[in-house]
């Protein structure tokens, strides 16, 4: 997503290099990571940021990196962005916090910010998500800020959330 966004409680902004030791603390932290890709090592955690943000420049949008106002600390990263690194699927949503910013309503809050931007500042027609079948929460999450499933993706053990952007 281009640019920051605010909501309530959350300052979302464009990842820089100098955070991705914070981000690694969660983006490579088997729990926090349990039901999607973890990154290896700081240095995949790098890449995974820096090929993002090359994203953001030529597609207009990618994940945020996602801090409580007021606090130094990164908790989360996330937002729209179209996977480089399993490309196909169009527009996605995806949120990833630390463990300690579970259950604080910070992915509902992080995904409505960013379909706001998918409707009104980019005007996407659709956006997808996916969901382990076992991240109970992650399904509930999305159901809650309006996507539907659609199907289970055999190949990727995901099932696969579609949202249409609302008629005006």
């Amino acid at each position: 997503m281009s640019g920051n966004a605010e909501t309530d409680r959350l300052l979302l902004t464009s990842p820089k290099l100098s955070e991705v030791p914070g981000l690694y603390g969660f983006l490579g932290d088997p729990r926090a990571m349990q039901f999607t890709q973890i990154d290896k090592n700081l240095a995949s955690c790098r890449r995974r940021i820096a090929v993002h943000e090359w994203r953001r420049r030529r597609d207009g949008f990618a994940p945020w990196t996602v801090r409580v106002k007021g606090q130094p600390e990164v908790i989360g990263w996330g937002g729209l962005y179209d996977d480089p690194f399993d490309p196909g699927w169009g527009p996605e949503l995806a949120f990833f916090f630390h463990p300690k910013a579970w259950g604080q309503g910070y992915g509902a809050e992080l995904s409505l910010a960013a379909l706001e931007v998918a409707d009104i500042k980019i005007e996407l027609p659709l956006v997808s998500a996916f969901a382990h079948p076992e991240n109970v929460a992650s399904q509930k999450l999305l159901q809650k800020v309006g996507f539907q499933p659609e199907r289970h993706v055999e190949s990727m053990n995901r099932i696969l959330y579609r949202r249409r952007r609302p008629a005006r």
